[in-house]
């Protein structure tokens, strides 16, 4: 039994996801200046990583039809905590998004994609090409309910991943792309009315940084600086100026990919996509090699989420996409995040060694 398990066990997706992480630690040590407030975030991320990683065991030896069966429970969970962070959260820079657990803070927000993709995925997994319109209508207030407790926070970038979800879910159950265009176009009818003015600030500075260059400006400006100074192959690592001077703000979380770009340059910027991208393309093969429905969807969601994340965040950093405040995953600090992400690699790593019909050789 163990000799079977073991043998199904996706080996290069694990060595691929724990080498992000060891990355990541090696990152945030530099980004915060190799101080005593490095090795506090680093020890808090090593602590979180702890919890992360038998996350990802459970979420991989139960077997995912688990879940499945108790969908309803995750979604009332998942509100719930919304909810409770909206009366109970800690607040900081000008968001209420923690919960307070001792020492540390969660953010539910981050356990809420994970969460939604296996609620929405067993909802559309017994309705697969055949929605009709009261299914369309139900799966939008799936979607609406956690999205507008997130934009109360606010959090606008969480926000926006769990619409790039319900996209992607929505067009393998079978809507149409024009259905998904037409809430597109309404999307960003409503959205003037709905971004709160630093919000929108932030696409005005994306499309002019220039504008603003000590003010919204500064973030992206810095960030390019940084990771144009890396050239071919990096000042070396914690040697970089940018970071290390504290130029660029956040710079061991959201803006972390510029201290990869600054110290290690256009190489060691291009192994981490390589890694990035091995990842998602394991997550589609994984989803096209599910024995069913639910976990074909339960990996597209995991897809598109970790592509949601590399793309936007990357892409903010170096100037084609506007600043969200989107996580970089396993290389940002941040326990909530790390998590999330230990728990969705957990669901890829199920369902692929219960591809085939064996289940009583892998279930617990």
């Amino acid at each position: 039994m163990f000799q079977h398990w073991w043998k199904r066990i996706d080996f290069p997706l694990v060595l691929a996801v724990l080498s992000l992480v060891a990355f990541g630690f090696v990152l945030i040590y530099s980004a915060t200046g190799r101080g005593p407030e490095a090795t506090r975030e680093v020890d808090r991320q090593f602590l979180w990583f702890i919890p992360g990683f038998l996350m990802m065991l459970l979420m991989a030896l139960v077997d995912y039809e688990f879940w499945g069966k108790m969908h309803r429970w995750i979604y009332a969970l998942n509100v719930f905590l919304l909810l409770l962070v909206l009366v109970l959260g800690h607040e900081a820079r000008g968001s209420q998004r923690w919960l307070a657990l001792g020492p540390l803070t969660i953010q539910p927000s981050e356990i809420a994609k994970i969460f939604f993709i296996m609620t929405l995925a067993r909802f559309l997994s017994t309705r697969m090409g055949q929605l009709t319109v009261r299914d369309v209508a139900i799966s939008l207030l799936h979607l609406a309910i956690p999205m507008l407790l997130i934009l109360k926070q606010p959090d606008l970038g969480t926000a926006l991943v769990l619409l790039a979800i319900y996209f992607v879910l929505m067009f393998m159950a079978g809507v149409t792309p024009w259905f998904l265009a037409g809430l597109c176009s309404l999307g960003g009818a409503v959205a003037p009315f709905v971004l709160k003015d630093y919000q929108k600030k932030r696409f005005l500075v994306f499309l002019n940084p220039e504008g603003d260059p000590h003010g919204g400006g500064w973030n992206l400006i810095q960030s390019k600086i940084a990771i144009g100074s890396g050239k071919l192959l990096g000042k070396g690592l914690f040697a970089g100026t940018q970071g290390q001077l504290r130029f660029v703000p956040e710079h061991s979380t959201d803006f972390i990919f510029t201290v990869v770009g600054e110290e290690q340059g256009f190489v060691g910027a291009t192994i981490l996509l390589i890694l990035y991208f091995f990842i998602i393309w394991q997550a589609i093969r994984i989803s096209c090699q599910a024995r069913d429905s639910y976990g074909r969807l339960i990996a597209a969601g995991i897809m598109t989420l970790f592509l949601f994340h590399v793309v936007v965040n990357i892409g903010m950093t170096i100037g084609i996409m506007p600043i969200t405040g989107i996580p970089l995953p396993f290389l940002s600090y941040g326990g909530s995040s790390l998590l999330t992400n230990m728990m969705a690699v957990g669901l890829l790593l199920g369902i692929s060694f219960r591809r085939e019909s064996h289940l009583s050789e892998v279930s617990l």
